[in-house]
């Protein structure tokens, strides 16, 4: 998501069956969904400056890259699988753990 917003692409992470009306509500909410996972909790808002963003027409400010980053590569036959490398900007491990 941060990739596609920072390359302004983000609504095309919206389903495609809401009207194309919707396009700038869908930004927003994208865009307020990466301003509260900030690696910092200081540049996270706090719930009442998110029920403000969300209810006005104001812009909201900017995001930074967030604080975990899952990248997606395509493998030979072109199906998606989790990169690796570093998942963190702050060096915690992610474990993902999946069934059988």
């Amino acid at each position: 998501v941060w990739e596609a917003w920072k390359e302004g692409r983000a609504t095309e992470m919206v389903d495609s069956s809401l009207d194309e009306s919707f396009g700038g509500e869908a930004l927003r909410c994208i865009t307020i969904g990466l301003l509260c996972v900030q690696e910092y909790a200081n540049d996270r808002p706090t719930m009442s400056a998110v029920v403000f963003m969300l209810g006005n027409e104001a812009t909201p400010p900017t995001p930074k890259q967030p604080a975990f980053l899952f990248k997606k590569s395509y493998t030979s036959s072109g199906d998606p699988s989790t990169s690796e490398g570093v998942n963190s900007v702050n060096d915690v491990t992610c474990t993902m753990v999946e069934a059988r």
